[in-house]
């Protein structure tokens, strides 16, 4: 209940911060100092804020708190992936990933518990979204990620995606104030060009994207460009047929001069024939864009079944001979459904890493 007085500290912007130390005649640049614990060391208690005299961290402790996430559990795979769940201030729970390769550390976040769309082929997509991740949430998640990185590699963060629980153009705002965190010179100051949106597409607010004009790349959850193949695969799509889809496209591309990524899993019986091959490299010749091959992560639903290794391959040589790039990309992190497609929430032990 006393939280009910008092404000979320990091929902103040800087100058926010500076109006409150000049109210309590205390000098302005006491807010710089108090904004960089936050969001540069992350600390979560206004006590480690060392060089803030104590009579001024009992005022702030009066009037603001600082909402952090939980490291519940954690699990590792035997690839060396490593997933978190996560628990939020008010008990709900959301999935982030920690993924490594011998170039990169990857961390794979979330932008919603729950998710807003009805994919069919995702586990996420089977939870209730339940609401919108605040813009320290998803801070916190690359933070946390970024402290295991050096715990159990000994590299620092190199990526991150927007790839885990929830559709990141649905929590627009949030999303793109925590990116500007993350990137932030006085914050984390990782590059935007290391960080990827990955949407199921939303024309409207690809186009906001391109207007607002975001310095990290786009990644469309694309899987067939046939429509109606998409809408039995992605039933929401029906509303953003695959016309308005590349129109968006292509306006981003436009204005950013940015090309996009295509992820795109192979089915069996569902996207894995010739005809399909073809409509993905006419829509691809339509805007500067690359293709990521994608491995399917079972959810246990018998209608998906992975496509065999050798229409993968055929997929890869007609695109490699239309000149489009494009790579095929092998899931980590299955064992502890940890990889794409399938954050849902379902472990309820400890898995000591």
């Amino acid at each position: 209940m006393e939280n009910l007085t008092k404000q979320d500290i990091r929902a103040l912007s800087l100058g926010e911060l500076e109006s409150f130390f000049e109210s309590i005649g205390e000098k302005v640049f006491r807010a710089k100092q108090v904004y960089n614990w936050l969001w540069q060391k992350s600390v979560f208690s206004f006590n480690e804020m060392t060089n803030i005299s104590k009579t001024t961290r009992l005022i702030l402790e009066k009037n603001f708190f600082i909402n952090n996430i939980l490291i519940d559990f954690q699990q590792k795979s035997k690839d060396g992936t490593i997933k978190n769940s996560v628990k939020l201030h008010d008990g709900l729970v959301v999935e982030s990933v920690l993924i490594p390769t011998s170039k990169r550390i990857t961390a794979c976040v979330s932008s919603q518990v729950g998710c807003s769309l009805d994919c069919s082929f995702c586990a996420t997509s089977l939870l209730k979204r339940m609401r919108n991740l605040n813009p320290d949430e998803i801070f916190d998640q690359v933070v946390a990620i970024g402290k295991q990185s050096k715990l159990y590699y000994n590299r620092a963060l190199t990526n991150i995606v927007f790839m885990g629980m929830g559709e990141p153009l649905m929590n627009y705002k949030n999303v793109l104030s925590a990116i500007q965190k993350i990137t932030e010179p006085d914050s984390l100051g990782i590059s935007p060009k290391r960080i990827i949106l990955s949407t199921s597409g939303i024309p409207k607010m690809i186009k906001k994207l391109a207007d607002d004009k975001v310095k990290f790349g786009l990644a469309i959850s694309l899987h067939s460009a046939r429509q109606l193949i998409r809408e039995q695969i992605m039933p929401f799509t029906k509303k953003f047929p695959l016309e308005d889809l590349m129109e968006s496209l292509q306006y981003w591309y436009k204005k950013t001069n940015k090309p996009v990524t295509f992820e795109y899993v192979v089915w069996e019986g569902i996207n894995d024939k010739q005809e399909d091959i073809d409509s993905l490299i006419r829509f691809c010749y339509k805007i500067p864009s690359k293709v990521n091959l994608i491995q399917y992560n079972s959810i246990g639903d018998s209608k998906f079944i992975q496509a065999p290794q050798i229409k993968l391959i055929e997929y890869k040589k007609a695109l490699e001979n239309a000149k489009i790039t494009v790579t095929i990309r092998h899931s980590r992190g299955k064992d502890i459904d940890a990889a794409c497609g399938q954050l849902a929430n379902k472990n309820n032990e400890l898995s000591v890493v």
